[in-house]
């Protein structure tokens, strides 16, 4: 049976076991599609991740992203842990200081930012309002009145987000949603910290779909949030989210906009590394 070095990163946050962890297998190439997505049922993680060599010129690496229910075409910590696992096992990316990532949605950028990684948000699939059925829906779901919902946008780059934004933090943190009433969305909640909280918004990720009722810790939709948000005037040109403190965790999620481009960033740590055998 054939044996695969094995890394477990944990994402958005230098301490280890405070943010979202990603499996990763490097050298993958051997495993067919039924075999990653076994794997990543039993891994039982949001995602598990499979490093591959380019198809694309201009590519450093190939990534193939899966949950327990299905593939993304893009998922943004599981790029992160994935690229730290890949320079830590002695990847060399052509260009030093930027890294490129080829998956689903194409080619995705990755530069090491003041000892972060942080990767380039992909252009968004869809945008625009929710419509107002969608809304009713997301409000029952979340147990709230539909005028507790300050604001609404599509912000999908690949997994198929749709956002909502409470009056604050505190809102976003009392949620008790009903998972079977979100059981058609992919959903990510936003709110405003009081000051002097040390981060700018918390987040919340409901990916029912996808077999992960909440996400601890999504880069993908703070990509997207921060495209909406940054782009109507909603948050400044560079802020940190907290995610995950309903779980437990303490995640910081790093975005800055630079010109045209808006960077999704966090620390990685290595918790496993060894061997998987498949």
């Amino acid at each position: 049976m054939p044996t695969f070095t094995f890394t477990q990163v944990d994402v958005f946050t230098s301490q280890a076991l405070l943010g979202n962890p990603v499996a990763v297998v490097h050298g993958a190439a051997g495993l067919s599609t039924e075999q990653m997505q076994t794997f990543a049922r039993w891994t039982n993680l949001s995602e598990t991740t499979f490093l591959l060599p380019p198809t694309q010129a201009g590519a450093d690496y190939r990534l193939r992203i899966f949950t327990p229910g299905g593939e993304l075409p893009f998922a943004g910590h599981p790029t992160l842990g994935s690229c730290h696992a890949w320079l830590e096992a002695g990847g060399q990316p052509a260009d030093p200081q930027r890294i490129v990532q080829e998956c689903e949605v194409g080619l995705v950028p990755i530069r090491r930012d003041a000892g972060r990684l942080a990767f380039g948000a992909p252009p968004l699939r869809r945008s625009g309002p929710l419509s107002a059925p969608l809304l009713v829906d997301i409000a029952d779901g979340l147990g709230i009145a539909p005028d507790a919902i300050r604001g609404h946008q599509w912000v999908d780059n690949g997994p198929g987000w749709c956002a909502v934004m409470l009056a604050s933090a505190e809102e976003v943190r009392a949620l008790q949603p009903d998972f079977a009433r979100l059981a058609q969305l992919r959903l990510g909640v936003v709110g405003p910290q009081a000051p002097g909280a040390g981060t700018d918004f918390e987040v919340r990720a409901f990916v029912v779909p996808l077999g992960v009722p909440e996400d601890p810790v999504t880069g993908s939709l703070n990509a997207g949030l921060a495209q909406w948000l940054i782009g109507a005037g909603l948050a400044p040109s560079r802020y940190v989210a907290a995610q995950g403190s309903a779980l437990g965790r303490a995640g910081r999620v790093h975005v800055e906009c630079d010109g045209a481009d808006i960077w999704v960033g966090g620390d990685t740590v290595s918790c496993i590394r060894g061997s998987l055998t498949l």
